[in-house]
């Protein structure tokens, strides 16, 4: 599996313009989440809240006894509250490489994601085609599992003739003049996928919240979870609280 942030929202250059006097210690997100937040309890405009507010906000210490400013104070406040609509104006890009169709499932039953997602219709996965045949993922819990002491056959060993035979399968069912999009009907889940995943920091939290290390959820899945939030925090470590 591999994870790498591509884009994440920003200030446009008009409104960073605007802003200048602080801009140079503000964040991009922060300052979008306080124009949110304020916004639903302030009087002055959204485009004047950082210029207003923001002396009050990013440079003053918070007041709750916690770490941070009075922004960090007021985002603590906000996800305590569930008031999380405001964190959904900042958004995450990533590339995800390597990953099983079965991660893939996983990854719908959560809302307010888009998934452009690598076509087993388009993308041939053939012994002979450009792909060299389907990679796999395998489950971490195969390590170290045996069919039988006697014949000392590895679960993991029953896992990789399993994928040699649909492989194989897949290749005849090409062979036989059945399209790609029917081929694949064979495929197993733990075929792997490429995908540009995109959500908004209130999606990222909550999925990080029901997937993350000691949840019980499925390994892959929290490898995932676990990377994404690795990279939100090498460009906005002022959110490693709220992951928390």
């Amino acid at each position: 599996m591999d994870v790498q942030l591509i884009a994440y929202t920003q200030l446009s250059e008009d409104f960073k313009q605007e802003i200048q006097e602080f801009y140079s210690s503000v964040n991009d997100r922060a300052a979008i989440a306080l124009s949110a937040i304020r916004t639903c309890y302030s009087h002055n405009k959204p485009s004047e809240i950082v210029k207003l507010e923001g002396e009050k906000y990013f440079n003053t210490n918070a007041t709750d006894g916690e770490k941070g400013s009075e922004a960090d104070r007021l985002i603590r406040q906000i996800v305590k509250s569930k008031h999380l609509s405001t964190l959904e104006h900042i958004n995450y890009t990533f590339s995800v490489e390597g990953v099983s169709r079965a991660l893939l499932g996983q990854l719908t039953r959560h809302r307010h994601f888009s998934f452009s997602v690598q076509s087993q219709r388009y993308v041939r996965l053939g012994s002979d085609d450009k792909s060299g045949g389907f990679n796999f993922v395998s489950p971490e819990s195969l390590e170290g599992k045996v069919l039988s002491e006697e014949n000392i056959i590895s679960a993991q060993e029953i896992f990789n003739s399993a994928m040699a035979m649909l492989q194989s399968s897949y290749d005849d069912l090409r062979k036989a003049g059945v399209p790609a999009e029917d081929a694949r009907s064979i495929l197993p889940q733990a075929t792997t996928t490429n995908l540009v995943l995109t959500g908004n920091l209130r999606s990222i939290l909550e999925i990080y919240s029901k997937r993350k290390n000691g949840s019980g959820a499925q390994k892959e899945i929290v490898h995932l979870v676990e990377f994404i939030k690795e990279r939100i925090l090498s460009v906005d470590p002022w959110l490693e609280p709220f992951f928390n």
